[in-house]
């Protein structure tokens, strides 16, 4: 979807988007509108569109995270993960910011703003605990962050999303909440379902990617791959992204248009906390020397939630009509349009990091350019 060339600061960033790229704001909101109308016009589609689930999740939304991250994980270039692994101004800042500065700050945003409504500021909480292992591919995708990068902070957030999600729970939401004489909540998330989450919607896109790119490098050559099949692969990305947006909102459209000021509570904090997480994020990476496609990376997976997990988890735990499922259905609807605004953002944001040489900017291009041999976005 991207390829390398010189930048040209005189002209403005969307100027230099592909027509698919400049408008994607507008393809998103088109397919959230088309799923939120569904959903509320055309009776019993979400029942049926809900019967048949992937670890608690909808099949035609599992089907489309798996389009979605399939073609971004066979641009990966597995060969340079080791450069990845040996950085640890990249690796600790993403741990930390993920599993102790993510579930802090948005447990504290859901007490401050959610005092009253304790099945909101529950799913929340639950929100803020799961670690986004799939829509993050695309977003730091779209703002030309390093891929080889994400691979390993997603496969990293994956391991832990096993080990740590249900300690994390427990602790945020019953030791924590005691200690402070705050009302506290159980949660029943096991080890196993998490595991069967994360192999489906990392695992098996991962393995494809990998075989793909494997197999194509072996029989045609690097350059034969990167120019001619990722150019047509590429695109898929994006319309299972739109795909599963449509879906995901046509699941709840009546929930959130029935309650539209229950959905602006919800929505506040959440904001609050995407802008924080990445600017944060962002500021951190500038500040310890990462260039511009590790800083992005590194934003885009701390903002960044795995809202499939958090909602499953909060409809097997609390009921799928509960106050905690609407609002782990709200975080999708806040955090899409918010990080493809922030991928416009990542995108004006180079002019602030250290450029080496000008051929080695990376600028989005139409789904169908070829990129050059040997860059290392293809």
């Amino acid at each position: 979807m991207y390829k390398r060339q010189a930048e040209s600061p005189a002209v403005p960033v969307a100027a230099r988007l592909s027509f698919l790229d400049r408008f994607l704001a507008v393809w998103i909101l088109a397919a959230m509108a088309a799923g939120l109308g569904l959903g509320r016009l055309v009776p019993g589609l979400g029942s049926a569109l809900a019967k048949v689930t992937v670890t608690g999740v909808s099949l035609p939304i599992a089907l489309g995270l798996l389009v979605m991250m399939y073609p971004v994980l066979a641009k990966v270039r597995y060969d340079r993960l080791g450069t990845v692994t040996r950085d640890p101004r990249l690796l600790i800042p993403s741990l930390v910011l993920n599993w102790v500065l993510g579930p802090a700050v948005m447990f504290a945003l859901a007490w401050t703003f959610l005092p009253d409504l304790p099945e909101y500021r529950t799913g929340l909480i639950v929100v803020g605990l799961a670690r986004c292992i799939a829509m993050v591919v695309i977003w730091n995708d779209l703002a030309c962050g390093d891929r080889e990068a994400a691979a390993v902070l997603v496969a990293l957030n994956s391991v832990f999303q096993v080990i740590a999600f249900s300690a994390l729970g427990w602790f945020y939401l019953d030791l924590l909440p005691g200690l402070l004489g705050l009302e506290t909540v159980g949660l029943d998330a096991s080890v196993g379902e998490i595991a069967r989450s994360v192999l489906i919607f990392l695992g098996i896109p991962l393995a494809a990617g990998f075989l793909t790119r494997r197999l194509g490098e072996r029989a045609r050559g690097r350059s034969w791959y990167e120019s001619r099949v990722i150019p047509r692969i590429g695109p898929f990305a994006l319309y299972g992204l739109l795909f599963t947006i449509v879906v995901l909102f046509a699941l709840q459209g009546k929930a959130i248009t029935s309650q539209p000021w229950d959905v602006a509570r919800i929505a506040l904090p959440l904001l609050v906390y995407f802008v924080v997480m990445w600017c944060g994020s962002m500021a951190l990476g500038r500040t310890v020397g990462l260039d511009h496609p590790r800083a992005t990376t590194l934003a885009f997976t701390a903002a960044g939630n795995n809202f499939e997990l958090a909602i499953a988890v909060a409809i097997a735990t609390f009921g799928a009509t509960s106050g905690q499922a609407l609002a782990g259905v709200v975080g999708p609807l806040i955090e899409v349009p918010v990080l493809i605004g922030l991928v416009h953002v990542a995108l004006a944001a180079r002019r602030f990091f250290p450029q080496t040489t000008t051929a080695d900017a990376i600028l989005p291009a139409a789904p169908s350019a070829t990129p050059p041999e040997g860059s290392a976005h293809a």
